[in-house]
């Protein structure tokens, strides 16, 4: 027998689509950019000032077939 105070309400079910495309749109209104896409993303470092010890690293990187 179950208590009769009991009072088990459904669960809220989250559908990730729409949260996906609310939390998108969210960000576009607060002009949050997303790192994963490089186009979008404005004012990164340039690389202007790097060390000598770091563009032989990046390169060695790039001779590698990588990419940083």
């Amino acid at each position: 027998m179950a208590l009769k105070t009991l009072k088990a309400e459904p669960e809220t079910v989250i559908d990730m689509a729409e949260l996906g495309a609310r939390v998108a749109k969210r960000k576009a209104q607060l002009g949050i950019i997303d790192p994963a896409n490089p186009a979008l993303v404005k004012g990164r470092n340039s690389g202007k000032n790097r060390t000598e010890s770091k563009k032989a690293l990046l390169k060695a990187i790039k001779d590698t077939g990588g990419n940083w």
